[in-house]
Parts: structure tokens; C-alpha cells; sequence
């Protein structure tokens, strides 16, 4: 299992969201990244030294402090669309290969090249944004419907890693909450909802909606 491609954002205008700026058009560099936890949700601030978003409300923050895509479905992706996809052009701060990210349970733990650990928190949900960006209209039901979002991270042991490092799954714990089927729980799939309470290390704003819906309420 290799990092393929680690990915930090070029800022661009934002035509499709009512924030200024988007930090979605993310390309590979070379050398070795600086990777930290990053500061609380809404000061922009994400797991990866010259990388930042721009939407605070949404993305950015402990939970979200890197996201990752598997080339493997990027690959699937370039069949369905019938165009190149490079790595980071959904956005992921790192590209893989050779391992199923969309099964990986929430609270599974990944290290990274020799220090960095990294703990499974939530799926990506499409956004505007990422349907403006790839220029297709339906995109985002079509995203949801292959239910292959990749994950997000928070950091729990910081440090450097750079495109060609080993990713090795270290820790996976004691229930089958997986990336995908939490995706589905949020969107396509309620019924699924109960099941996300049984991961500990699902992501807070993650776990307040669920609690919210189960008990009736929006959001």
C-alpha cells in the first residue's frame, strides 16, 4: 500500500458556493510535507503545512485535517466520465494505492511514511463546489450513488510524509462501520443511521446529526 501523491491546494475562485475562494484544485508536490493537527473548525486550518480551505463552515478542522482518494477509483472515474483524472482533482490531500479506502472502519488508524498516524472520521459529502468543479451536471447524485467518497482523517501522531511513503493500516477496531456505509447512512440509506453510533471515534459534527435525525429532528 503506497502513497501515491501528496496533494496541497492552489486557491481559486469559488463560482459555484458563497465562499470567496476554494481551496478544491489540489496538486501534487514533491518532497516531504509537514503534517500537524490543525486548529478548531472555521479558521481555515487543516492537517498539512501550505494547505487550507476556504468553506470554514464545512471542511477544515480537527476531523477534517486530510482526506484521501484512492487512485484505484479515480480510475473508475475516468471510465464513467471519459477524461483524465490526476491525482488531487477531487480534492484529496493524499492519493493511494492498493488499498480499499471506502472499507476502512471509522477509528481505523493508518501510519503514513515512518511517524505519521492518521484516524479515520468521516466520509467526504459532495458539495457545490466539488459539481462546479468537475464541470458535470448531476455529479453529485451520481457521487452518491457509486458511494465511493474516500475518507477524512484527524492526526493523531504529527509529523512528515512525502509521495512513494508505505501506508499500513496499524489499528481497526471492534464494530463494521466503514467509511461507505456511513456515507450511505447520510445520504441514500437512513435506516443505516443507528449503526454510526456504535464507532467512538466518529467525527462530532458527524454524531450530532445522526443523534439530531434519530430523534426527529433536521440537520
Amino acid at each position: 500500500m503506497k502513497l501515491l501523491s501528496v496533494n496541497i491546494g492552489h486557491p481559486r475562485r469559488n463560482h459555484w458556493r458563497t465562499a470567496e475562494l476554494t481551496g478544491i484544485d489540489k496538486r501534487p508536490v514533491t518532497g516531504p510535507v509537514a503534517v500537524t493537527s490543525p486548529g478548531p473548525m472555521g479558521d481555515g486550518s487543516v492537517g498539512l503545512a501550505g494547505d487550507r480551505v476556504y468553506d470554514v463552515g464545512n471542511h477544515g478542522g480537527t476531523d477534517q485535517a486530510v482526506y484521501a482518494y484512492a487512485r484505484e477509483d479515480l480510475d473508475h472515474w475516468e471510465g464513467v466520465l471519459g477524461r483524465t483524472l490526476p491525482n488531487g482533482v477531487f480534492g484529496e490531500n493524499l492519493t493511494t494505492e492498493g488499498l480499499d479506502v471506502n472499507e476502512a472502519l471509522i477509528g481505523e488508524r493508518w501510519r503514513v511514511g515512518p511517524e505519521v498516524v492518521l484516524e479515520v472520521t468521516r466520509p467526504r459529502i459532495p458539495c457545490s463546489t466539488f459539481q462546479g468543479w468537475l464541470d458535470r451536471q448531476g455529479w453529485m447524485k451520481e457521487f452518491t450513488g457509486a458511494a465511493l467518497p474516500g475518507p477524512y482523517f484527524r492526526v493523531i501522531t504529527p509529523g512528515e510524509f512525502r509521495a512513494g511513503d508505505d501506508v499500513e493500516v496499524i489499528a481497526r477496531p471492534d464494530h463494521d462501520v466503514s467509511v461507505a456505509l456511513t456515507f450511505r447512512a447520510l445520504t441514500l440509506e437512513p435506516a443505516l443511521l443507528p449503526r454510526l453510533l456504535e464507532a467512538e471515534a466518529l467525527a462530532g459534527a458527524v454524531r450530532e446529526r445522526v443523534v439530531r435525525r434519530l430523534a426527529g429532528r433536521t440537520g
